[in-house]
């Protein structure tokens, strides 16, 4: 059974505040949680039909939409989110198209980090239980993306993970653990192939 030191049968909270406190909550229980994804993912058909004729606007209606969103932040469509609220995206930083950040765990990305395409975020854990499952239970955790990282394309990111300032993420990883700062990680569950060091600069000047 899905125990936890709040129940899921829980009828004080709404499951809004459920699935933010990181409780069982059930996605199909009523109509909030299911309006809420449905406006944004709505708004992310707009930035995304707005973008070629209109940058300015759709950079406007993405940071209206996200969490928060450091200066200079940029992204490319489609972008494809359940809650924008739940998402913050540091200084610098860029998305690559088809992005997707899925269920409403807090993901954090940080300052200078390069997001490939089709990265997937993914917050949300079913219960294991096949009933409760049926029912709808799940539960989300966050997802801390640190400065400077870099993720490859198609690079899957699951729930909890933190990926550590610096590193890199071989394209078409699985991260399922988190991955510490300065390093290489590659493959299916993502591994850690080495450091980076001194030895990886190519001399273009950068101080």
């Amino acid at each position: 059974m899905v125990t936890d030191n709040k129940t899921p049968q829980d009828s004080t909270r709404s499951e809004f505040d459920k699935m933010v406190a990181g409780d069982w909550y059930r996605y199909r229980s009523g109509p909030e949680l299911a309006e809420m994804t449905t406006s944004t993912q709505r708004t992310c058909r707009q930035i995304t039909a707005l973008y070629d004729d209109d940058q300015p606007a759709a950079h406007a209606l993405f940071t209206e939409l996200l969490g928060s969103v450091g200066a200079g932040a940029d992204f490319r469509p489609p972008l494809y989110l359940d809650y924008g609220s739940r998402l913050h995206v540091g200084a610098n930083t860029f998305i690559n198209a088809d992005f997707l950040a899925l269920g409403g765990g807090e993901i954090t990305i940080g300052a200078n980090v390069l997001v490939g395409p089709s990265a997937r975020l993914y917050t949300p854990t079913h219960a294991v239980d096949v009933a409760e499952r049926r029912a709808g239970f799940e539960r989300v955790s966050p997802i801390t993306i640190e400065d400077d990282v870099w993720l490859g394309g198609n690079v899957v990111v699951c729930p909890g993970v933190t990926i550590g300032a610096g590193s890199i993420i071989g394209a078409g990883s699985v991260v399922t653990k988190d991955v510490p700062a300065g390093v290489i990680a590659a493959g299916n569950p993502a591994r850690v192939v080495r450091e980076i060091g001194p030895g990886d600069r190519v001399g273009l000047g950068v101080v």
